[in-house]
């Protein structure tokens, strides 16, 4: 009796034989229209990338991206919140085993983080919570998030020792110059500049930091 295996278990384990496909299937779908979400914030702005078109894009159907993210919200707020891990795991991918002490290393870095397409469609996602207000408190909640996720790599990375007066202003202001490279980038490419800045901000951390 003890070898011979019922109907129900056989069900049972068909049941978990489908399951695992479907969920890996789902993830995969959710994973497209996040990335088809990204692309077209990036390359449209708010306006252009309604979930029909991104539906479209990910090569889904409409229903089948409602069922992810019941609302345009629900699915471009994810959209950035994938933008921001995917931001932060690239940075720390960059100096796996730490930056061991080369500081312009990680100020390059950092400012590439904000003159790429991830950055660009997050910002897309900022100018439409300003008018949006269902859509503000939404975005205001995870920039803030990662905001405070970037600062805490940066410190990391930089070896930076918050205790000391002006260390955490100096880091602060080392983000909020790299963000302003990113929305110059946004009409023009001056990378030489750019590299400029670069090459002093490492300088001033240098000295500062010590």
């Amino acid at each position: 009796m003890g070898g011979v295996s019922t109907v129900g278990d056989r069900m049972d384990r068909a049941d978990r034989g489908d399951r695992v496909p479907k969920q890996d299937r789902s993830r995969a779908t959710r994973q497209r229209l996040l990335e088809a979400a990204v692309a077209c914030l990036a390359e449209h702005g708010w306006a252009g990338s309604t979930v029909s078109v991104v539906a479209e894009r990910a090569g889904v159907s409409r229903g089948a991206a409602q069922h992810h993210f019941p609302t345009r919200e629900d699915l471009f707020t994810a959209a950035v919140e994938y933008v921001a891990e995917e931001r932060s795991t690239a940075l720390r991918a960059l100096f796996p085993q730490g930056a061991s002490g080369d500081r312009h290393a990680v100020v390059s870095a950092l400012v590439d983080l904000y003159t790429g397409p991830l950055f660009r469609a997050a910002l897309h996602l900022w100018v439409a919570a300003s008018n949006e207000e269902q859509l503000r408190p939404r975005v205001t909640e995870l920039e803030a998030r990662v905001g405070r996720e970037t600062h805490r790599i940066a410190v990391d990375l930089l070896g930076a020792d918050e205790s000391r007066p002006g260390v955490r202003e100096t880091v602060q202001g080392l983000l909020d110059m790299a963000r302003g490279l990113g929305l110059a980038n946004l009409l023009t490419d001056d990378t030489a500049r750019r590299d400029r800045v670069v090459a002093q901000w490492a300088a001033l951390l240098e000295e500062t930091l010590g």
